[in-house]
């Protein structure tokens, strides 16, 4: 990646992670902009990988991270990380923030940046066009440039007055080659020797409520199929021993970290928690089952009003159809789960075809490499 040559002050730039996922796109945006001539000062909050690349953390926020309808209990611990982050961008001279991912935080601490006067980059898009429309008045008052990683973004948000641009998926940013490359080949499959991946999610809230499942219709699938093998992706090692010490008896399971792509590269289905993992599934071909739980009495009252959008899964919302099975909320059978993929392990033709349209649907995505444009905005701002 090459860069106009920097000046010679150093430049200091505050970011905000508030999930593991953002943990990582951030660190790998660290770590490009440290390939600039700029000097450049990381100081921020959010988790380990972050910390790694070489940002001064005040806060390890990532480890925190929880699902919405738990979130209420942490309050009073966001609130006060606001307003600590808020006294530090007042008293410090900083020249961008730049917000990743969770909104719900971030449009706070955007709104602290343009107070104290600092231009603000959003690097992930809030999904507005799914369920909060609303909030593009507060997106268009305190986002300077926004980063958008799926490519209808940049013209909706475009239409709304927002410096968008599409810079790529981070998710695939490692994935090297054409896409075409992973298209699995389904002629020979053997269903009782079906690889089965499975991604309970990366926070704490959805190990909680999908792990459990997802085991249980792993153990009722391996009673059809006595040869199937399972493999489970944990975020990091310290929720893989979260998951070890919930495994039911009798999952014969061995586990991966932090691996999506290269996991399901090697596996012929997957049971994912929905979310980005799923794009990252998508992008090796690999057919899955997509769910999520929630809370039954907060999806009826205001979920279900929220969300806008037709289906619920990123790789549905894409494609505009449901090419995998998303179950989302499921509140109580898995039943249906283990029936809906039965039937597509049975039918050979049918995994081949979602596996072409899922490297079709991602192949957009990987075209750019998310880091290094975001990086070359960033220098571009700070100029």
């Amino acid at each position: 990646m090459h860069f106009m040559a920097g000046q010679a002050r150093t430049y200091r730039i505050f970011v905000s992670a508030a999930e593991p996922s953002a943990d990582a796109h951030c660190a790998g945006l660290i770590s490009a902009l440290q390939q600039s001539t700029y000097n450049i000062e990381f100081v921020g909050v959010g988790g380990p990988r972050m910390a790694a690349a070489g940002c001064n953390l005040l806060e390890d926020t990532a480890s925190r991270a929880v699902m919405i309808y738990k979130a209420f209990s942490r309050v009073g611990y966001y609130y006060r990380l606001i307003r600590r982050i808020s006294h530090f961008l007042k008293s410090n001279k900083v020249d961008l923030v730049i917000v990743c991912d969770s909104p719900t935080f971030n449009f706070h601490i955007a709104k602290a940046a343009k107070k104290a006067g600092i231009a603000t980059l959003f690097y992930v898009a809030p999904q507005l066009w799914a369920w909060a429309g609303r909030r593009i008045r507060k997106l268009r008052k305190y986002c300077d440039k926004l980063c958008c990683i799926l490519p209808f973004e940049e013209n909706w948000f475009r239409q709304k007055g927002i410096d968008a641009v599409f810079v790529g998926n981070p998710l695939l940013d490692d994935l090297t080659g054409g896409l075409s490359r992973y298209r699995k080949n389904y002629k020979s499959f053997e269903s009782k020797n079906l690889r089965l991946a499975l991604m309970p999610g990366s926070r704490a809230a959805e190990v909680d409520s999908l792990w459990v499942p997802m085991q249980q219709i792993a153990l009722r699938i391996k009673q059809k199929y006595a040869g199937a093998r399972f493999i489970t992706v944990a975020v990091d090692a310290e929720r893989a021993q979260v998951l070890k010490a919930r495994q039911l008896a009798g999952f014969d399971n061995e586990y991966t970290i932090g691996l999506v792509s290269a996991t399901c590269k090697d596996a012929d289905f997957a049971l994912v928690a929905s979310g980005s993992a799923t794009l990252e599934v998508a992008a090796v071909g690999c057919p899955m089952v997509i769910m999520y739980q929630s809370s039954r009495v907060l999806w009826h009252l205001v979920g279900r009003w929220l969300v806008k959008t037709r289906y619920l899964s990123l790789v549905n919302i894409l494609t505009d159809k449901e090419l995998v099975p998303e179950f989302m909320p499921y509140f109580t059978s898995i039943d249906p789960i283990v029936q809906s993929a039965e039937q597509l392990l049975d039918d050979r033709d049918k995994l081949a075809q979602i596996s072409d349209e899922l490297i079709k649907l991602a192949e957009p995505l990987a075209e750019k490499k998310a880091r290094q444009e975001v990086a070359k905005i960033v220098i571009q701002m700070l100029q």
